[in-house]
């Protein structure tokens, strides 16, 4: 039995006006996904636990099987999994995004204009961490640049008791209401007030704006935690995975849970990320390990930026390049099972994470089922007829376990 995981982040969402009523995922031409709703096992899934933040980091911890109850630690723990910094138990993580700022002609108030600085590239992003690092850095902080806009700090003995907001949930908004709160705030401040000083008037930004971009004018901190300790997902279920995603937070998720994670050219998070090639190294992958999951972010990205017609086109690309892709080179693995879901929703109008129940779909090559018509849509969470788990992690004890 061979199982594969596809994740379409964010990719639930709420009734829309301009789509008369429908949500992006009702719109979209989805025949892959619709096909396996009406062949296979479909149901809803709770990914964010009561008392969590709504967010990628616990929606797949919990649909990896593990119970963030248990063994949540944050957001920025994970991420420096994945870019191979190792964390002291004493130290505490923090993502760092560049962001731009949009200041009064006084600069006294300031508005969160973009929380990824006009999705800089990983190459402008690096040049400025590092002079971040090389002017703010010291035995006790240190920044390492990752992917686009997302970085790390790392805050040797440190606390994570300060309440930090996510930027991309304050998009528009003054920060004067969502600056660090909480034990030692002001270390965290003075950081961002001083990074704001190397970064006004640095090279990369004169040369970015000089062409129209956004500059990355402040550096914003939030996802902190300690190191995460998980069993194997081999300790727990007795088999080999293999994970691919364009995103640091991901791939960390799958380092600490013992993945091996795929390597595979121009994929991006974006709209233009490379999906057949993620859906091609899974398949290969599983001529060796026994699970692949895929992650793929565009919908989520294109759910923070507002703009419906882009959730609409990641969708179908992903149904068409990704699940049709696997579909199909699924059946030479003779028995397997598939489930598909959104790690949670993104709605277009919120351009935020929410924390409503998702809809999935398991796929089971052995015994394929005649539901009455369905598509891959949100809608499946009203039915009465299906699966349903409050408690998220157990679906993959599911998905596993009923399939052997």
């Amino acid at each position: 039995m061979k199982y594969l995981v596809i994740i379409g982040d964010g990719m639930a969402d709420r009734p829309l006006r301009e789509l008369k009523g429908k949500t992006p995922l009702q719109q979209s031409s989805t025949p892959n996904m619709d096909r396996l709703v009406r062949e296979g096992i479909i149901g809803k899934i709770s990914t964010i636990p009561p008392g969590f933040q709504p967010g990628s980091d616990v929606a797949n911890l919990n649909i990896l099987g593990y119970d963030p109850e248990k063994y949540y630690s944050g957001r920025a723990p994970l991420e420096a999994a994945s870019m191979g910094i190792a964390l002291k138990d004493d130290d505490v993580a923090y993502r760092c995004n560049l962001v731009t700022l949009k200041y009064n002609k006084a600069k006294t108030k300031a508005v969160m204009e973009d929380y990824s600085s006009d999705h800089i590239t990983t190459e402008e992003a690096k040049e400025l961490i590092l002079d971040i690092n090389e002017e703010l850095g010291s035995e006790a902080i240190r920044f390492y640049p990752g992917v686009s806009y997302r970085h790390i700090m790392v805050w040797s003995s440190g606390t994570s008791q300060i309440e930090c907001t996510p930027p991309h949930d304050i998009t528009g908004k003054e920060i004067a209401d969502y600056l660090p709160v909480g034990d030692d705030e002001d270390v965290l401040r003075d950081l961002m007030l001083k990074a704001a000083g190397v970064l006004e008037g640095h090279p990369v930004n004169r040369k970015r704006q000089k062409g129209g971009k956004k500059p990355a004018n402040s550096i914003w901190f939030w996802g902190q935690g300690k190191k995460l300790n998980l069993p194997t997902f081999r300790k727990k279920y007795s088999l080999e995975g293999a994970l691919v995603s364009a995103v640091d937070l991901m791939r960390g998720l799958g380092i600490s849970a013992g993945f091996e994670i795929l390597q595979v050219p121009g994929i991006t998070g974006y709209l233009d990320t490379n999906y057949v090639g993620k859906a091609e190294a899974a398949l290969k992958a599983l001529e060796r390990v026994d699970v692949a999951y895929i992650h793929v972010e565009a919908p989520d990205e294109a759910g923070h930026s507002g703009k419906y017609l882009d959730k609409i086109r990641a969708i179908e690309d992903f149904d068409k390049l990704v699940v049709g892709t696997v579909v199909k080179g699924m059946e030479s693995f003779g028995d397997f099972r598939i489930l598909i879901l959104p790690d949670h929703a993104t709605p277009i109008a919120m351009r935020t994470h929410t924390n409503e129940p998702v809809p999935f779909v398991i796929y089971d090559s052995r015994m394929q089922k005649k539901n009455r018509k369905q598509g891959f849509d949100e809608s499946i969470s009203g039915r009465d007829d299906i699966l349903v788990f409050d408690e998220g992690h157990k679906l993959m004890d599911y998905f596993i376990r009923q399939g052997k």
